[in-house]
């Protein structure tokens, strides 16, 4: 038995791999108004593929479908496989509310109720 592939089955192998992971994955990044999917996610960057992905540098929006997930100040770090690879040099939570300025009881009523 033969492990030899051809590279043009290789390279459709590839793009297999490569169309299933945009159709699987809900994350994107959001720069402006132009949005790119993103194929992998891990603690300190991410990957987008390196035909759709210009050199993004600065801030970036991080999407999980519609839901903000965080903001990220990015660097292009390395092209590899096909992938263009971007690390984080800062990653901040997005919230959907402003944080509290002042301590919250634990009985406090919800609302008050009028005359």
């Amino acid at each position: 038995m033969s492990t030899f592939l051809s590279r043009e089955v290789q390279q459709g192998l590839e793009e297999a791999r490569k169309r299933e992971l945009k159709r699987s994955s809900r994350l994107r990044i959001m720069v402006d108004d132009q949005t790119w999917p993103v194929l992998r996610l891990w603690d300190d960057g991410f990957a987008l593929e390196v035909e759709e992905a210009p050199h993004l540098r600065g801030l970036v929006d991080l999407y999980d479908g519609a839901r903000h997930l965080s903001q990220c100040l990015i660097i292009a770090s390395a092209e590899e496989g096909g992938e263009m690879h971007y690390e984080f040099k800062r990653i901040t939570a997005a919230h959907d509310s402003a944080p509290l300025d002042f301590a919250r009881d634990e009985d406090a009523p919800v609302a008050l109720i009028g005359p």
